[in-house]
């Protein structure tokens, strides 16, 4: 049986979850320098399984305009380079055997407003899970004072509970949005 407590600990692991998702798919984003997360999104067909690039191959920024793909089967390295092509990334990449060589064109700033757009809706997205989650708590409390197992004043300190770290965790969205924007609005 659940108590408020367990209640309460489920919505703060849950919000943590969407504000861990939310900074990995920022880091997708790309800024100033490029980075190797940029590919983390990618999944490949391989083996009879979808499964992420990092998983068939290492990738590493040698330059600051260049991703090198090292695929660890030459057999994929076809696949590899198609699953790069077809991303919504923008990329071409130049498959030279195992290698595939990504340069990455300085950004423009019609692309820069885009990927600012886009980190904008991973922050929407991210609002709505953590606005589901405290649904689910409040509803789950509210159940328990329904059931008599708590009373009503309790069912109300709950629910300012769980809106205070919905409050807290849309707040950590909103900066972690606003620090992406800058960082890909800066020159």
């Amino acid at each position: 049986m659940s108590t408020p407590q367990t209640i309460l600990d489920d919505v703060r692991k849950r919000m943590d979850g969407a504000i861990v998702n939310l900074k990995n798919s920022l880091s997708g984003l790309r800024a100033g320098r490029v980075s190797p997360t940029l590919l983390e999104p990618i999944k490949v067909e391989a083996y009879g399984s979808v499964m992420p690039l990092a998983q068939v191959a290492t990738v590493n920024a040698p330059e600051a305009q260049l991703l090198l793909v090292q695929v660890w089967d030459k057999e994929l390295a076809k696949i590899v380079e198609k699953a790069i092509r077809e991303s919504d990334l923008g990329l071409n990449p130049i498959a030279e055997g195992q290698v595939i060589r990504i340069p990455i064109p300085p950004l423009s700033e019609e692309r820069r407003k885009e990927l600012c757009k886009n980190a904008a809706k991973y922050g929407e997205q991210t609002k709505v899970s953590v606005r589901n989650v405290r649904g689910d708590g409040m509803d789950g409390v509210k159940k328990m004072e329904k059931d008599k197992l708590i009373s009503e004043d309790a069912m109300h300190g709950y629910r300012d509970d769980i809106q205070k770290l919905t409050d807290d965790h849309i707040k950590k969205v909103d900066e972690m949005v606003k620090a992406k924007t800058d960082d890909i609005m800066k020159v």
